[in-house]
């Protein structure tokens, strides 16, 4: 089977976003705002992390989805101005999910 035939596929990313507000450093209000709207978009896996989320579909319209859920979700607290940095993993010759890849890193540190 070549890459390009239909499989269950798994797309991996991780979003981050920096939702900024005149006078105010702290961001935690925000960030569960945004949190908050990529958990209710479907078709997602979600993980919250302290530096971003996590998350993984069978579908990169899910996650793009997601992204601009959470910048519709800040904008309507207030926020001035929004960075937002998504790395995509999109992995076409297998199927893995978070779980998997930290499991084969997990196992191959015990063996060394």
């Amino acid at each position: 089977m070549s890459y390009h035939e239909p499989r269950r596929r798994i797309v991996i990313a991780e979003i981050s976003l920096v939702p900024l507000v005149k006078g105010k450093v702290s961001m935690s209000n925000e960030i569960a705002v945004a949190f908050k709207a990529i958990k209710k978009t479907k078709g997602l896996k979600v993980t919250l992390t302290g530096m971003g989320t996590l998350v993984e579909s069978s579908n990169l319209k899910s996650i793009l989805n997601a992204v601009e859920a959470a910048h519709e979700a800040v904008k309507k607290v207030g926020v001035y101005r929004i960075i937002s940095t998504i790395r995509i993993d999109q992995r076409l010759d297998k199927a893995r999910t978070l779980e998997d890849r930290v499991r084969v890193v997990t196992r191959k540190s015990d063996e060394h």
